[in-house]
């Protein structure tokens, strides 16, 4: 990932997880979002959305990158990728999706500051039950936007899917067990594979409209797949669906999993539209430095390091132990990005300098080995049309498999608590 979309991307989830304006109270009955139309008018632009049934709504405004937030209670979207935008009207570009369950939200980036003039809800075009939500947008100078803009005092609540009306329900996932938890002996390596973005945040966008967050996703159900039929390895999840999971949570997914592998995959993007090449990143030294202190201020103690209870140390040997286990987990990080790189060889080119070293926020479990695989640039056209070839998807899974399994029979997984 480039520094300039991580730097997007964090006030992208800044703007999508904190923002005044209008909250329509009614009935809630579950609803599709089939369709989105957008018309340019001479002093406002148009947004229409068709839907099955007419859901709670709450519509505000972000600024610092300029946008519109819609919101809604028990609603799923059904439509396609977005199509062409006017280019001559207030919409730059939209996004949609799951932002958690019960809640679905549609993002619209603006070209310039605006105000909703007014939304509402018509029938449906075809005299059927469903119905149509008008929002019009008009421009407004500067300072009248950032006046408005900003979070509701009181969001919209989530509001459960309602189950034999074809909306999909959230599943239950396993109860993992606490952070903590011994690992028993004669047990089987624990893998925790991690889908980047979801939901509202597809991620990086190809020159072709693919997105990264549904190329990570299938490959990461392909590899959970290839790992769970070996027999070998109980395989799991931190995104089971098109949702967006803060990054945080991601890391304590895996922490609760007990997991002797974390690997996070993501699909890159760049200015350059040459670059290319597949990459694998472990913890930066300085990042994990950083990290550990605030782990040792942050955490319970009893839950800093897996199997091993601080809570009646000092500081100072809390501060060792959390320094060594933290220097055997790179370096089984390290070891498993080593193994990796020439197995992503065989399939695909590697970056000049395919294993580099970073600070993402999943990398940073203490006591859990991790890596963040790059597959590739979504924004060279070769490597696009790589990433959308279920062919070449199976060839990298085969891959990573290859490199778990080799990976493992030299790092034998750690029972705590013997």
């Amino acid at each position: 990932m480039t520094r300039t979309r991580l730097i997007s991307g964090i006030f992208a989830l800044l703007g999508l997880l904190l923002v005044p304006v209008v909250v329509q109270a009614v009935k809630s009955e579950p609803a599709f979002i089939s369709s989105l139309r957008i018309g340019v008018h001479p002093d406002h632009t148009r947004i229409v959305l068709d839907l099955s049934a007419q859901p709670k709504t709450q519509i505000f405004t972000l600024s610092a990158p300029d946008r519109v937030v819609l919101d809604l209670a028990g609603a799923q979207f059904t439509m396609k990728t977005p199509g062409p935008i006017p280019k001559a009207g207030l919409v730059d570009q939209y996004r949609f999706g799951l932002f958690r369950p019960g809640l679905s939200r549609l993002v619209l980036d603006l070209r310039k500051p605006v105000t909703v003039k007014q939304h509402f809800f018509l029938p449906a075009t075809d005299g059927g039950t469903g119905k149509r939500m008008v929002i019009d947008l008009a421009p407004v100078s500067r300072a009248n936007f950032d006046k408005q803009a900003g979070f509701p005092k009181t969001a919209l609540k989530a509001e459960p899917s309602a189950s034999g009306n074809g909306v999909a329900q959230p599943q239950p996932s396993a109860q993992p067990q606490p952070v903590g938890a011994t690992r028993p002996k004669n047990r089987r390596p624990v893998i925790v594979l991690d889908a980047g973005h979801g939901g509202v945040d597809p991620g990086a966008i190809g020159r072709s409209g693919t997105r990264e967050k549904d190329v990570v996703f299938d490959v990461t159900k392909r590899l959970q797949r290839k790992l769970q039929a070996t027999g070998r390895y109980d395989v799991y999840l931190t995104r089971d669906r098109d949702i967006l999971i803060p990054l945080r949570e991601r890391v304590r997914r895996a922490r609760a999993r007990n997991a002797d592998l974390f690997i996070s995959i993501h699909a890159d993007s760049a200015e350059n539209p040459k670059a290319h090449g597949a990459g694998v990143y472990t913890l930066s030294e300085r990042s994990s430095d950083k990290e550990a202190a605030a782990l040792a201020r942050r955490e319970n103690r009893a839950d800093i390091i897996a199997g091993v209870n601080l809570e009646h140390e000092t500081h100072e040997v809390t501060n060792i132990l959390i320094d060594l286990a933290q220097r055997e987990t790179k370096n089984r990080s390290a070891a498993f990005a080593e193994t990796l790189v020439p197995q992503l060889r065989a399939v695909t080119d590697n970056r000049s300098k395919p294993h580099r070293f970073a600070g993402f926020v999943v990398l940073k479990a203490p006591d859990v080995p991790s890596v963040l695989i790059e597959l590739g640039f979504l924004t060279n056209r070769t490597e696009e049309r790589r990433l959308r070839s279920s062919q070449w998807r199976d060839q990298m899974v085969a891959a990573i498999g290859r490199a778990v399994d080799n990976y493992f029979k030299n790092h034998p997984v750690v029972a705590y608590g013997d």
